[in-house]
């Protein structure tokens, strides 16, 4: 997958360091993936949330983090729409990222 605006998770990790090393890991992950429909991201990340379609929330670092992602499976781009602790991921609408 083509992963779109890395910058997000570079400035995540550099607020919260202890996420640094599972970003990473995530990121390169999935950027060897090609997935074609929201079952080949549960099968590769069996603790992901298919929201619709195009959203997929992924657990990081044990859930402490969630990331909320947008895939486009035909053109195989990812976007990240947010990042945030388990607390403010419940503070959101995970399909429109708005704050509640």
């Amino acid at each position: 997958m083509n992963i779109h605006n890395r910058g997000t998770l570079l400035k995540f990790w550099k607020k919260h360091r202890d996420a640094k090393k599972a970003l990473e890991l995530w990121y390169n992950d999935v950027a060897s993936k090609n997935w074609n429909k929201p079952n080949d991201v549960i099968r590769d990340f069996a603790r992901a949330d298919i929201i619709s379609n195009d959203r997929v929330v992924f657990n990081i670092k044990g859930n402490k983090y969630r990331l909320v992602a947008s895939i486009n499976y035909q053109k195989g781009w990812l976007f990240i729409k947010f990042i945030g602790s388990h607390a403010e991921y419940n503070r959101i609408n995970a399909s429109t990222i708005e704050i509640y």
